[in-house]
């Protein structure tokens, strides 16, 4: 099998936010610390709703590679890259349209829901249709084993999964595959040797998952094994061909807890986000305005925290302690709205303080940002041609 990696990316469309973070960036940040990962600046993906005004798009993926800085993702433990600038993931999204059945792109649910979303803009085009075949080959082509996504996009997970299935299918005949596997079988050493071909019958004859799985466990311990020759085992413990892309698996990652200063999702596009990188002042007036319950008219009037959108934000921000000063305060009337946003004002200044000085030295000197970026497509772009070599030669372009 291939090594484990984890591959995400982001569409640079503005500045994110703290919805952002919560939701995403701070799982990067965990992430980068347990397996190889890739994140990277999707602007191809950006043009398939901007296409007719993309004047916002390189200046938004500086900003938005900034803000994954300040956020504490480390050059120096992930590849940050830019996906334009890996001419492979156009290759073989090509190459997987020239096998990947219509229907499959029409039935994905983010389709028709974003086309109702944003009846605004023309999107009658392929790069609209297509843009889950992009988002498969931006992970196939680093034979990613896990993609950090929400519930939504799980679809998005399961239509990559086909892609490879059926690319492998179609593709990963190798001339006398079978000769080469038992060849590499050999190669474990006699104990090794039967123990795998009694697990591969248990498997193939059986059903026996438990038996794949020991199976699997003993070729990755093998270290006496190629690559190709590995991948052959695989294949031929599961009684499929070659294994030229890999299948990803979704990684659930929890939901933002952080809606918008209005209770409803946080978005830019929606008026009620708070930057990765707001200054103080701003931060401080967008909270204190923050509407609260409608209940509370005026400062004597008694609560209910659980209809106020301030509320959800000591949900992510406050301590048990803080959170029943506050529900006591709000439903006796002990304590005034203005009272109870200072301590999310507080704790929304202490997070973004990091990122602000973590930010200054790209601000300060943007060449280390563009050196960092050359650095991470460098690698993602060997990374992309390992796997494109094995793609071009499996559909006969290997000349």
């Amino acid at each position: 099998m291939y090594p484990d990696r984890v591959v995400s990316g982001m569409r640079p469309t503005g500045a994110l936010h703290l919805g952002h973070y919560h939701g995403a960036l701070k799982n990067w940040v965990k992430l980068q610390s347990e397996l190889p990962c890739l994140f990277f600046v999707a602007d191809w993906h950006a043009l398939t709703t901007h296409y007719d005004d993309p004047s916002v798009i390189e200046t938004s993926t500086w900003e938005m590679v900034i803000d994954w800085l300040a956020a504490g993702v480390d050059p120096s433990q992930s590849t940050l890259f830019i996906q334009s600038r890996v001419p492979e993931h156009a290759e073989l999204h090509l190459l997987l349209s020239m096998a990947t059945p219509l229907g499959w792109l029409e039935r994905v649910p983010t389709y028709k829901d974003q086309q109702e979303k944003l009846a605004d803009r023309d999107l009658a085009t392929y790069g609209f249709l297509g843009y889950p075949l992009l988002q498969a080959a931006d992970v196939l082509i680093y034979r990613a084993s896990q993609v950090p996504v929400g519930e939504d996009q799980i679809p998005h997970i399961e239509m990559m999964r086909e892609i490879s299935r059926r690319f492998n299918h179609l593709y990963g005949k190798e001339k006398g595959f079978e000769e080469k596997a038992r060849e590499a079988v050999k190669k474990l050493g006699s104990k090794r040797s039967k123990l795998y071909q009694e697990l591969r019958t248990q498997f193939q004859e059986q059903g026996n998952e438990e038996a794949l799985e020991q199976a699997k466990a003993m070729l990755d311990d093998a270290q006496n094994l190629s690559m190709i020759d590995r991948e052959r085992l695989f294949g031929y413990l599961e009684g499929s061909r070659k294994l030229i892309l890999t299948e990803p698996q979704a990684l659930l990652t929890e939901a933002s807890r952080l809606p918008g200063l209005d209770g409803a999702k946080m978005s830019k596009s929606y008026g009620n986000a708070i930057a990765l990188r707001e200054d103080k002042d701003s931060v401080t007036k967008k909270v204190r305005t923050m509407p609260t319950d409608p209940q509370r008219v005026r400062r004597t009037d008694p609560g209910d925290p659980t209809k106020c959108p301030v509320w959800q934000f000591h949900l992510v921000y406050s301590d048990d302690a803080a959170r029943q000063w506050v529900d006591k305060g709000c439903r006796s009337a002990g304590i005034g709205c203005l009272e109870c946003k200072q301590p999310v004002i507080d704790a929304i200044l202490k997070e973004q303080q990091p990122m602000l000085e973590r930010a200054q030295q790209y601000i300060d000197d943007p060449s280390l940002v563009r050196a960092i970026i050359a650095d991470g497509c460098d690698t993602a772009r060997k990374l992309a041609q390992d796997t494109m070599r094995d793609v071009r030669e499996a559909m006969g372009l290997g000349y």
